[in-house]
């Protein structure tokens, strides 16, 4: 028996309102695309190359006055969290023309001690621009790859209509969300990648969801109009993604505020995404399914003709 918040008498008419949240769905994509096409992303030195530092305390470091006396002697780019313990810090260094990654170190590590005379050098690595490169294309490739085979599962699953209003929906929130990272220029690292990959999951596991009851109402039920059978079905999942949605934002809203710098980016994305993609599993799949022009035909099997029957 499945746990229940609400139950609602009457069917929501969710799409009455089709028209005007496809209007916006296709507008954000649009504004998103030119974000992506004009400002492009902040990529971070896990793509761009850079040198990492790790640097020890012998007590609790405290990250908003190292970040602002780095920046206070010329390096307002780094990037500055904890690293495990609340007494190791990790320092991102983009290139730096004419500065070798040693030579950089070493120059930061002075502006450190300045700071705090017993900061403690332990650990210098170096991202190469070909690495980051690397990276950022198979990242991509990912994404691909992961979106061809929700499709297939789809189609096979339920029908090719509703594989296109998934995928839609599916890419309607991976587009808000990289806008809103062009937008802000918030740095895009491999943790944000990461959240994006699985909003994939997630996005795709709540609109398959409501196509299930979407699929079951077609074939219990006698209704011819399309929309009312939608209406019923998403109003029937609605406590179930009021649930489901309400539980997981609330995880990622205590990492978002708990986790630290180096979590932000991750949980920040996943809070945005979880977000848009409750709306579109609700009102961007179904009437993308809708004027696809599904019918209950297509989940009727025809009667098998009777064997030995006389023609």
């Amino acid at each position: 028996m499945s746990l229940e918040l609400f139950r609602l008498k009457r069917d929501i008419p969710f799409m009455r309102w089709a028209r005007s949240t496809i209007f916006f769905s296709v507008a954000f994509i649009l504004a998103s695309i030119v974000l992506l096409a004009t400002r492009g992303l902040n990529l971070g030195v896990d793509f761009t190359g850079g040198t990492v530092m790790e640097i020890g305390y012998p007590t609790a470091a405290d990250i908003p006055a190292i970040r602002a006396h780095l920046a206070k002697n010329g390096y307002g780019d780094a990037q500055v969290q904890t690293f495990g313990r609340a007494s190791d810090v990790l320092i991102r260094l983009p290139v730096k023309a004419g500065v070798t990654s040693a030579q950089l170190s070493e120059q930061v590590i002075v502006v450190l001690r300045a700071q705090a005379p017993q900061a403690e050098l332990r650990r210098v690595e170096f991202v190469g621009p070909q690495v980051g490169r690397e990276l950022f294309e198979d990242g991509a490739l990912a994404l691909l790859v992961v979106s061809i085979g929700i499709v297939i599962y789809l189609a096979l699953r339920f029908e090719w209509r509703f594989a296109v209003g998934a995928i839609f929906a599916t890419a309607h929130d991976i587009f808000i969300v990289l806008g809103i990272w062009s937008l802000f220029q918030w740095e895009f690292s491999l943790t944000v990648l990461a959240a994006i990959l699985a909003l994939l999951g997630y996005s795709v596991n709540d609109t398959v969801v409501v196509f299930d009851r979407i699929r079951e109402n077609f074939r219990k039920t006698r209704m011819t109009d399309v929309a009312a059978i939608m209406d019923n079905a998403k109003t029937a999942t609605l406590s179930r993604t009021v649930i489901t949605s309400g539980t997981t934002l609330m995880m990622v809203l205590a990492i978002l505020f708990f986790g630290g710098e180096v979590l932000w980016g991750f949980a920040m994305a996943l809070a945005i995404g979880i977000v848009v993609g409750t709306y579109s599993s609700v009102l961007v799949a179904s009437p993308i399914v809708l004027w696809l022009g599904v019918s209950r035909e297509d989940f009727i099997k025809p009667p098998k003709p009777e064997s030995g029957a006389v023609v």
